[in-house]
């Protein structure tokens, strides 16, 4: 009976013994152990910058939202009432300019046409008035005093058809260019309060601003919300880190813009992650020396954006794959 059992005993010694050489001397003997981490998220709070009265909340907790996708509403008659208002004053300022920039209307155009036609007939009046006269006074049936009244009246009329005429092209030309420029300002003037009326329109009903997870939403229709308070909390794809402490002897492996490996529970096959920060400040700090025996101790926050795959929760382990050296 001692004979098997010394056997079994002398079996089990030799597969101790070469488990132990295969994990002092086999391929992973000098392979780093996979480093701990975790899945940080930042929260984006979305809320409005005006205070009002909550009418439409378009997503629950736990939605998965679009980029763009509306997620709620306040009440918009009042906003909708000052956009509606300023509307108006850049269409009056508007109609404005236009009617500064043309000359009169053509009926306007048309009463300078008939004084003119009259004061062109006064002046073959004061003309032929003038050619009558000037004989008879050169035979003195007339004084000198009636040929100089003709003359004067035949230039009166000449210089009454030449206003006319200034008139009208004065009246075509319309408003001047100082009264043009003050209504172009008054239109821009008006413009600028519609464009910042839409704008608090439009604040009022915010859109995620990237693909997400509804994470919380803490009004509902009906309630009031101040101005700025958050209605909804997303946590965005692009905002998922993975958090690791690498060790300051390996931390030349953990470069900005490389990758790593990860896996954690449920995840399937290793993921890929991209580091985009490395702490320049080593946290466990011993206050000593720097020995070779306390620099064993120092770990450096690693932060890495992980790639293609399901989204992953907050507060989520994960195992970090070493990098090898050289890779």
């Amino acid at each position: 009976m001692k004979a098997p059992v010394v056997i079994v005993g002398v079996i089990a010694a030799v597969g101790v013994v070469g488990f132990v050489g295969w994990r002092l001397l086999g391929p992973d003997a000098h392979r780093s152990p996979r480093l701990s981490g975790y899945v940080e998220g930042e929260t984006l709070y979305v809320g409005a910058a005006n205070a009002g009265l909550v009418s439409v909340v378009a997503v629950q907790r736990g939605d998965r939202v679009s980029a763009g996708q509306p997620l709620f509403a306040l009440d918009a008659a009042q906003l909708t009432a000052a956009r509606d208002q300023a509307a108006a004053q850049a269409a009056i300022a508007r109609a404005q300019l236009r009617d500064a920039r043309k000359g009169q209307r053509p009926q306007e155009l048309a009463v300078y046409d008939a004084e003119r036609a009259a004061a062109e007939a006064r002046v073959v009046e004061a003309q032929a008035e003038y050619r009558r006269v000037e004989p008879l006074v050169a035979k003195g049936v007339y004084a000198r005093a009636r040929l100089d009244q003709a003359s004067a009246a035949l230039d009166t009329a000449r210089a009454n058809a030449v206003a006319v005429g200034r008139r009208k092209t004065v009246g075509a030309l319309g408003a001047r260019s100082d009264a043009v420029a003050a209504a172009e300002a008054a239109v821009a003037a008006a413009e600028q309060s519609l464009a910042a009326a839409q704008s608090r329109l439009d604040q009022i009903s915010p859109r995620a601003p990237a693909a997400a997870r509804v994470q919380d939403v803490f009004y509902q229709p009906g309630e009031w919300v101040a101005a700025n308070q958050p209605v909804v909390a997303l946590l965005a794809d692009d905002r998922v880190r993975l958090r690791f402490f690498a060790p300051e002897s390996e931390l030349n492996r953990y470069a900005v813009g490389t990758t790593v490996r990860f896996t954690c529970d449920g995840c399937g096959a290793p993921r890929v992650a991209r580091i985009n920060y490395v702490s320049p400040r080593a946290e466990f700090t011993p206050p000593v020396i720097y020995s070779r025996e306390a620099r064993q101790r120092l770990v450096f926050l690693v932060e890495a954006r992980p790639e293609a795959g399901p989204p992953l929760a907050p507060g989520q382990p994960v195992d970090i794959i070493p990098r090898e050296a050289g890779r």
